[in-house]
């Protein structure tokens, strides 16, 4: 597996959970770009969804890894960027399908729902999974708003 630049954002609900993936994917080789936030006070993942978001939109890094309490906020902030294809994961499965079928270049978990374990293994299936193309590349294509 090539290692690649990831980004990673969090609010302060996903904050512990940021800085455990962190040290892991930094263990596993990957360069690991941090765009907070950077404690447990409280504040608002818009402030570090749209600087990951443009991140992951300019090339910066190759995908992002977003968290926050449900997952919910952090998706939606960042699928307000036409680039990004943000993918809200709870289980291995579904991160294996959002990248295979929707191309995601940015997953999202709930830090409130899930456990470390549960997020390495996630992580892990979602950067080992790769875009079918075909049938889904103009299902993609029809996301963007022109």
């Amino acid at each position: 597996m090539e290692k690649k630049k990831i980004g990673i954002a969090s609010d302060h609900a996903g904050y512990d959970m940021k800085e455990f993936l962190t040290g892991y994917l930094d263990a596993k080789g990957f360069e690991v770009v941090d765009y907070g936030c950077h404690s447990e006070e409280s504040c608002d993942y818009a402030d570090y969804a749209h600087p990951l978001a443009t991140a992951v939109e300019s090339g910066e890094v190759a995908f992002g890894v977003g968290l926050c309490g449900s997952g919910e906020g952090m998706a939606m902030t960042l699928n307000k960027h036409q680039g990004i294809r943000a993918g809200l994961v709870w289980n291995p499965e579904i991160a294996e399908l959002v990248k295979r079928h929707n191309n995601a270049n940015v997953l999202v978990l709930p830090a409130r729902f899930i456990s470390n374990d549960e997020a390495m293994i996630i992580t892990d299936k979602f950067i080992a999974s790769e875009f079918e193309g075909g049938r889904h590349e103009r299902r993609i294509e029809k996301m963007p708003i022109k």
